[in-house]
C-alpha cells in the first residue's frame, strides 16, 4: 500500500512539477514581447556554448561554422537590445543550455560522430527559436518586435534546414 500511495505522490508531483516550469500547452497565452527577448537571448547563449565546445574539439569545418552564428547571435543580441531598451522589458533569466553536455565527449567520439553531434545539437534549439517566433506572431503585442521576428523567422529556418541537411550527409 505504501508503494502505491508513493507512486501516486510521484506522479502528481511530477505533474506539478513540469506545469510549474512553463511549458505551454497549446491552450495558452501567446508568448509576450519578453518572453520572445529571453527566449532569443538563450537561443543565444546557446549558438555562443557552441563556440565554445568547437574551440576545444571541433574540426575547421565546425569551428568556422560556430563562430558565423556565433557572430550572428551577438548582432541580433544587438538589435534585441535596442528593442529590449525602447519597450522596457526585463528578459528572465531562462534555461542555459549545456552544450558540451549535449555534444559527445571527445574521449568517446572520432570526428565524424562529434560532427553529427554538433549539427544533432542545434536542431532541437533552432526548432524551439522558430516556434516562439511563429506563437508571437500569431498575437504580437509589439510592433517592432514582430517586424524583427518576421525578419529572422526565414534566417533561422533556413539555418536550422542547413543543419538538417549537413547532418543527414555526414
Amino acid at each position: 500500500m505504501r508503494v502505491a500511495v508513493a507512486i501516486v505522490l510521484a506522479f502528481i508531483s511530477t505533474a506539478a512539477l513540469a506545469d510549474s516550469t512553463g511549458e505551454r500547452k497549446s491552450g495558452d497565452r501567446p508568448p509576450s514581447a519578453t518572453d520572445v527577448i529571453s527566449g532569443l537571448y538563450d537561443f543565444s547563449r546557446f549558438q555562443q556554448g557552441l563556440l565554445e565546445s568547437t574551440d576545444l574539439k571541433g574540426n575547421a569545418e565546425v569551428k568556422n561554422l560556430a563562430a558565423l552564428r556565433a557572430e550572428e547571435a551577438a548582432k541580433r543580441d544587438k538589435a534585441l537590445k535596442q528593442i529590449q531598451e525602447a519597450i522596457g522589458a526585463e528578459p528572465r533569466v531562462g534555461k542555459t543550455t549545456s552544450v558540451g553536455a549535449s555534444l559527445i565527449e571527445p574521449e568517446t567520439s572520432d570526428g565524424p560522430t562529434y560532427v553529427r553531434s554538433f549539427y544533432a545539437s542545434q536542431i532541437p534549439e533552432y526548432e524551439s527559436a522558430i516556434k516562439l517566433l511563429e506563437s508571437y506572431l500569431k498575437a504580437p503585442d509589439n510592433t517592432t518586435l514582430a517586424a524583427f521576428a518576421r525578419e529572422q523567422l526565414p534566417l533561422l529556418r533556413a539555418q536550422v534546414k542547413d543543419a538538417q541537411r549537413t547532418m543527414a550527409d555526414k
